[in-house]
This record gives C-alpha cells, structure tokens and sequence, in this order.
C-alpha cells in the first residue's frame, strides 16, 4: 500500500460503509480484529481514507467499480459502452466486463452474418 492513503467522496464513502458490513471482522459497528479487551469502532466505517489493511485487501474488491476508482485512479479507463470505470487487462481494452461479453457476442454475430450472406447469395456464378 503507498503511503498517501486514497481519499474518498461522500458518494464512494456511502458504498464503503455498506461494504463493510461483509467484512468477516465487522462485529456491530465494531471490529474483531482492533479488540483488545474493549470494543473498538471499525475505523473503515467511519474514516473518508483506506484505513483498514483487511478490507483494503479481503472486502474493497467485491466491488469491482469502487476499487478500480480508489486503487488504480491512474490506470483505470471509461468503458466505451456505458461508461463506467474500470481496470483493463491490457492496454487495448476499451469495455468493461459486463459490456466486453456483450460486444464480442454481438460482434461474432454480425460476423457469422455476413459470412452466410457471402456464401449462399453468390448470384448466378457458383463456385467450382
């Protein structure tokens, strides 16, 4: 983890605080792994930064559009589709995910179509 910790909006920060509650440490508003005798407040569901390692690491990548905004800010890209951010693979990658499935599909269709036109509407001369 770098050392200038990520810094949230007030809209990031909403879907981080209804992230926490999958936490596997998340015990009532308090966290497991901070108790040392006294309860002690989950510092991710109150802080506006990355605070915790655990959720950082274990939780934050349940959503995939949240982490690509706060931990890969400067290698992320808009989908050419819909818009949303979104780490690529590679660096041709123009769709997210769930519009990449969508356009290869689409894409081989349109493919498949046009090679059955080429081959069955040759007009008078057939092939040999």
């Amino acid at each position: 983890m770098s050392d200038k910790l990520p810094r949230m909006d007030y809209r990031q920060h909403r879907r981080a605080r209804r992230l926490v509650h999958e936490c596997c440490n998340y015990d009532g508003g308090n966290c497991l792994l901070l108790d040392d005798g006294e309860p002690c407040v989950c510092v991710q569901s109150i802080s506006l930064s990355l605070m915790c390692r655990w959720f950082h690491v274990a939780v934050l990548p349940l959503d995939g559009e949240l982490a690509a905004a706060l931990l890969y800010r400067g290698s992320r890209k808009r989908c050419a589709v819909c818009g949303a951010a979104f780490v690529p693979k590679s660096n041709r990658g123009k769709y997210c995910p769930d519009c990449a499935a969508r356009v290869r599909r689409r894409k081989e269709a349109e493919r498949q179509r046009k090679r059955y036109h080429l081959s069955t509407h040759l007009g008078a001369v057939k092939p040999l």
